[in-house]
């Protein structure tokens, strides 16, 4: 997801926070810091790569 996207949806989710009663006050709040930690992270695909070591050997000859 695109980062802006990210942000604007944690700050529309904690406006709603601020409304909703204290259960859905949580979850809401929930949402948001997930929504912000996404931010934070670097991209899947780079996250799952970077300084993995290779797990197989490989097949062909050299």
């Amino acid at each position: 997801m695109d980062d802006d996207f990210c942000r604007e949806r944690a700050r529309t989710v904690r406006a709603l926070a601020e409304q909703a009663d204290p259960f859905i006050r949580k979850r809401l709040l929930q949402l948001a810091a997930h929504y912000e930690r996404r931010v934070a992270q670097p991209e899947k695909a780079d996250r799952d790569r970077a300084d993995l070591p290779a797990l197989w050997p490989s097949i062909w000859p050299t």
